[in-house]
């Protein structure tokens, strides 16, 4: 057997996304070559990469059991922690490597991405700097800290790097990416000419035509173009789709069993008082407007914002269900614990932020779908559901590109329509159950009648008069990461509002699914 040959069979694998054929071929080669180091931890990389994170853990824990010097595995096996919010482990392995090898680049770039993920802006950029003195012309370093610039609204050092990305690499699609999301474009606009040249490349592939296409979108759309936006944006979505993993029927079973199990539960049952910190929690559709909502309450001097955390739906996953479905006796369990497993592991990983104040805000906006469990376990919390005309929700959501795999349904009009109906049907049960224990706050009203709309959030929140939150344009306290980012650190405005008209040519079969 040609060992290399059938390394390179894996890999091509690996690019074309063939993850289970990779791993079969790996798991071959492993039996073949039981004590090697460095195919356990490819396989371990074909898992991860798989959303296997779990068992991507067994595969580099073998790795390093065969070579413990292995910090290539070592790096994954932390990146893996860190996934599953093990983040204590994660930290102790990065720190391990760094003290043996100072200058391991990937290692400081996946340390410093998991200080950003806490919080640690400032600990973030060290690192950074530190990996780019030792490469200066590192894209991957280069590109992490330009999105940590612009996650805290600097805006002109997030260009800087991006820019010198494509003037190393004017091909880097990624960059291109990036830098439309913080430029207003015009006709003659360099950039956009350099991209339209750039897309007219016969050698792109499906990945780097998504990054490109939704991009352009995004500068035809700022100059009017409509047509043009929308056929870029089409075709990006169209590629996505692809490989899209969404299954309507099993979101419906999953939306229908949520509402079956919280039927039959008393969410004022738990009496005990939760003693950590005060979290409220922001909700709604993506692009409702909560990445606002959170930059004005996050502004007020006695609160800090998280962001978008993944640490509720992981903490339900884990402790409530069983085969894949909600477990009611370990519900009833938890809500007789003076101490519920649910709030303890949410609030340890919360500890990792290391944040001042009481008061924090999450607006993981799919936490809609456990706001029964907010009610149950996070008792002294307040509940912030953002709305907005559905058609301009539904159009946003077609026209960017989310990171987060919980996105998956967004590359169609069908599966976008058929998701909002899916979260308005669930809406409308929360409602019924929790009543005022919800706050509706509408996007519209919002940017018409900014102030009153702000007195009244902080009413229900509880919180006094703070004129940061009348501001929260100039401050920086909250990193975005999220598409909404150049949005939330500008000033309000009402240009969004019914942008909808413009492409309800276009997107008939959306927006006649949720009118």
């Amino acid at each position: 057997m040609n060992f290399e040959k059938e390394i390179n069979k894996i890999n091509i694998n690996i690019q074309s996304n063939q993850l289970n054929e990779a791993m079969r071929n790996c798991n071959h080669l492993i039996k073949k070559f039981p004590k090697n180091s460095y195919i356990y931890n490819l396989g371990g990389l074909i898992l991860q990469r798989g959303l296997k994170i779990k068992k991507s853990i067994d595969y580099f824990r073998k790795s390093l059991e065969l070579d413990i010097h292995n910090d290539a595995a070592k790096n994954n096996l932390a990146n893996s922690y860190k996934t599953i919010g093990k983040f204590e482990m994660a930290i102790k392995l990065y720190e391990e490597i760094l003290k043996n090898d100072n200058k391991n680049i990937k290692c400081l770039n996946n340390y410093a991405n998991l200080k950003q993920s806490l919080s640690d802006n400032e600990g973030a950029i060290l690192l950074f700097e530190k990996a780019l003195l030792i490469d200066p012309n590192n894209l991957m370093i280069l590109f992490s800290s330009a999105h940590c610039y612009q996650s805290i609204g600097k805006f002109n050092k997030a260009i800087d790097y991006l820019k010198k990305i494509l003037l190393l690499d004017p091909n880097n699609t990624i960059a291109h990416r990036g830098l439309s999301t913080m430029t207003e474009y015009n006709i003659e606009n360099n950039h956009l000419n350099e991209m339209l040249n750039l897309s007219k490349s016969s050698n792109l592939v499906d990945e780097k035509k998504t990054d490109l296409f939704y991009a352009l979108g995004k500068a035809f759309d700022d100059i009017g173009d409509h047509e043009k936006s929308f056929m870029y944006v089409r075709n990006a979505n169209q590629i996505k789709k692809k490989f899209s993993k969404f299954n309507l029927e099993k979101e419906k079973e999953k939306f229908s069993t949520i509402k079956d199990f919280f039927s039959k539960i008393d969410l004022e049952k738990r009496i005990f008082n939760n003693k950590n910190k005060k979290i409220i929690f922001i909700c709604g559709m993506p692009r409702s407007g909560t990445t606002l909502v959170e930059q004005i309450i996050a502004s007020h001097n006695k609160v800090d914002g998280a962001g978008e955390l993944d640490y509720l739906n992981k903490s339900v996953i884990d402790n409530l269900f069983e085969d894949g479905k909600l477990n009611k006796q370990k519900i009833l369990e938890e809500m007789h614990m003076e101490s519920s497993k649910i709030e303890d592991d949410y609030h340890k990983l919360l500890e990792f932020h290391k944040f001042k104040n009481y008061i924090i805000t999450d607006k993981a906006v799919m936490n809609f779908k456990w706001l029964g469990i907010i009610k149950i376990f996070f008792n002294n919390s307040k509940i912030i559901h953002c709305t907005r005309n559905p058609k301009d929700i539904c159009l946003s959501i077609y026209k960017n590109l989310f990171s987060s795999y919980l996105m998956d349904w967004s590359y169609s009009e069908e599966d976008i329509g058929n998701f909002y109906i899916l979260y308005k049907d669930l809406m409308k049960f929360w409602t019924f159950k929790l009543k005022d224990s919800i706050y509706n706050i509408n996007y519209e009203n919002l940017i018409r009648n900014k102030n009153t709309e702000v007195k009244k959030l902080l009413d229900f929140c509880e919180l006094d008069f703070d004129e940061n939150c009348f501001n929260h344009h100039r401050s920086t306290k909250t990193p975005i990461k999220t598409v909404s980012i150049s949005q939330a650190r500008s000033q309000i405005y009402s240009s969004s509002i019914n942008k909808n008209e413009y492409y309800k040519k276009n997107l008939q079969t959306m927006f006649n699914l949720i009118s």
